[in-house]
């Protein structure tokens, strides 16, 4: 899922290309990341040029792309040193043992390899190659170089190869790359330093081992709010009662039931510095859940509810007693009396923001690409969002998160 960002607008990335088979799942990051916002640039070596053209990549993403015989064109004074520039991150997507070996020992004589010379922004590997290749010995070493001089690694992958065996060696899939990429471009953002806690999803209480009391959360609410701190330099921990990717946030934990999650926002807000609690979390479970699956034979069941923890009400002794999280953000799915029934949320749990939506609109909330919200803070202040996609309410929560902030710098 593409969730934009107008942190990433106008973010430069020159993406490097080497002569790997999986150079063509080069090409879907490069179009992701151009749909996102960010100007990319690739550069080809001789050997990528047998697999793909420049073209190819200019088709995806509306920027100049270079082959090999680029080093010695006309396209700016000395094309390397101005792609080393201006380049945010510079990401070789796949690196080959030979890139890995001749950017180890400083060489010189293509395009891509002058650039990384050059160029001081960040260096993303993204490496691919048969599995001996990778387990050799010189590889090991080469990597191990580079890593000691800064260059940030991802992978390689383990799976099929194109040698046709299973093992490490494999490419790692494109939105995994993307999503490194963009933390890499957001690591210097406003909320560099910061560890931010967001839930997503709703809870799922056990009725029996396979059925559950839950409700109609999809999680993208938490999820584009997740992407919008990570996006701004925060370090995400993301909480989740929902299927996510791995590389949602820096850290994903998975919990199914209330306690559980309250059990996980407490362990991780000891050290952070917000918590968003946008997941829907069932206020009731079923006090005695069935041990075996129920079956229609026995009748119609009956079961006694007991309330949940209140997980945000359930922190405030921790804030009073460290301070921690220092800005703590509720929301409220309501059905009726939406401003009425938020104000009353705010101050019951001590919140610094609370973002109200109805969840009663079919165009709206659960299940659904766009949101509409009352954001209201402990200050009186309120805003209001129109009907948005959801990424567009989770970057304005996050622009009064980064208000807040600054004003308790002061």
């Amino acid at each position: 899922m593409i969730i934009p960002s107008t942190a990433l607008q106008d973010k430069r990335v020159v993406l490097g290309v080497t002569g790997s088979i999986s150079c063509y799942k080069a090409v879907e990051v490069a179009s992701t990341l151009a749909q996102l916002g960010v100007h990319v640039n690739a550069v080809l070596t001789e050997s990528a040029g047998q697999f793909l053209s420049p073209l190819t990549f200019q088709a995806v993403t509306g920027r100049p792309a270079y082959g090999a015989s680029a080093l010695w064109g006309q396209e700016a004074h000395i094309l390397h040193t101005q792609l080393a520039r201006e380049a945010d991150v510079l990401a070789i997507v796949p690196a080959t043992a030979h890139f890995l070996a001749a950017h180890a020992s400083g060489q010189a004589n293509s395009l891509l390899l002058v650039t990384a010379l050059a160029t001081e922004c960040p260096l993303l590997v993204v490496p691919a190659m048969d599995g001996g290749m990778w387990r050799h010995p010189a590889t090991q070493a080469n990597v191990d170089l580079l890593r000691s001089r800064g260059v940030d690694f991802l992978g390689p992958a383990s799976g099929h190869l194109a040698s046709g065996q299973v093992g490490i060696g494999r490419l790692v899939e494109p939105d995994c790359i993307v999503a490194h990429i963009r933390a890499l471009l957001g690591q210097k953002g406003p909320l560099q330093g910061c560890k931010v806690v967001v839930t997503a999803g709703g809870t799922r209480e056990p009725l029996d081992p396979v059925r559950f009391l839950g409700n109609r959360s999809s999680g993208k609410q938490g999820l584009a709010l997740a992407q919008a701190a990570r996006d701004r330099g925060a370090f995400v921990t993301l909480i989740t009662a929902v299927s996510v990717p791995e590389e949602t946030a820096d850290e994903v934990m998975a919990v199914d039931t209330a306690q559980e999650m309250q059990a996980a926002v407490t362990q991780s807000c000891t050290d952070a510095d917000v918590l968003v609690m946008a997941a829907a979390v069932a206020d009731f479970r079923p006090a005695s859940p069935e041990v075996q699956k129920i079956k229609k034979d026995r009748g119609t069941p009956s079961f006694t509810l007991i309330p949940n923890p209140d997980i945000l009400a359930s922190l405030q002794s921790l804030h009073a007693a460290t301070g921690r999280p220092s800005i703590r953000v509720g929301f409220a799915a309501e059905t009726e009396d939406l401003r009425q029934n938020s104000q009353r949320k705010l101050e019951s749990k001590g919140l610094d923001l609370l973002v109200a939506n109805d969840v009663g609109k079919d165009d709206i909330g659960f299940g659904s690409d766009y949101n509409a919200a009352l954001i209201l803070e402990r200050s009186g202040k309120i805003f209001e969002v129109p009907r948005s996609p959801k990424f567009v309410l989770a970057e304005r929560v996050l622009d009064r998160i980064e208000v807040l902030i600054a004003e308790r710098k002061v």
